[in-house]
């Protein structure tokens, strides 16, 4: 076990609740981020692995305040904070480049892109504080093979990526990491959904038919992706992202 947390932003989530239960298997404790679904948080914990110890932790990506007490309050309770995994993200339909409010796009990014920075902000100060630390963000495939309709997904994708980069070549003279890591068609979370009430299953058929495994990914391929970034496995890698789409962008 690593010693030290793991803190997930958005533990909830289909995404975000795979990187937990994969997170458990290695960390002494996650801290289990939530918005609104306290419940889940809470039973989340209970499936942990036995040797990890769950937190669920109220985290409200547009409220800076909350974010602060939220990390601040894991750093406390764990002594140290090993990596800062962020697979929050709004339920969004995938309208058209022509159809996108300003209102939609200013949701997306405040809770996406912003929510991130007030995430990244809050984390650096304990990072550098210990001597290191590493962040791992779910991007998104789109931005390497665009499906028409996934703009108000993918756009702000685009802008987290590269905070992530950002963070890696400034931040790493600290020990400081940070990757990304880009799913494909999952079938889990807003995937899930995607899958079972979006198009037709002659389409999604036509899709999985694109893809070099032919075959959709689950939220246990995005998770063990997200374990292996946070882990010293990847002590060497930074500013990277990693594709887990079972071929679909080629």
């Amino acid at each position: 076990m690593t010693k030290g947390a793991a803190f997930v932003v958005g533990a909830t989530g289909g995404l975000g609740r795979a990187s937990a239960l994969a997170l458990s298997r290695e960390w002494d404790g996650v801290a289990i981020g939530y918005h609104s679904s306290a419940d889940k948080a809470t039973q989340l914990a209970a499936e942990l692995s036995p040797a990890c110890y769950g937190w669920p932790v109220h985290c409200d990506l547009t409220d800076g305040d909350s974010v602060i007490a939220a990390i601040a309050g894991a750093k406390a309770r764990y002594g140290r904070i090993g990596t800062m995994v962020f697979a929050s993200g709004v339920a969004i339909p995938q309208p058209f480049v022509s159809t996108i409010s300003e209102a939609q796009w200013r949701e997306v990014f405040e809770t996406e892109v912003i929510g991130l920075t007030r995430i990244v902000s809050a984390t650096l100060p304990h990072f550098r504080e210990q001597g290191g630390g590493n962040f791992v963000i779910v991007v998104s495939v789109a931005n390497y093979a665009f499906p028409p309709g996934d703009a108000l997904s993918s756009v702000p994708k685009a802008a987290m990526e590269s905070l992530g980069r950002a963070i890696a070549k400034e931040e790493g003279r600290y020990g400081i990491r940070a990757n990304m890591v880009a799913p494909g068609i999952i079938d889990a979370g807003l995937g899930a959904s995607y899958l079972q009430n979006m198009y037709t299953p002659e389409v999604w058929d036509a899709q999985r038919k694109r893809i070099a495994l032919q075959t959709f990914g689950t939220g246990e391929d995005i998770g063990d992706a997200v374990a292996f970034l946070a882990s010293e496995r990847a002590k060497y890698i930074t500013g990277q992202t990693l594709i887990v789409d079972g071929g679909y962008s080629l």
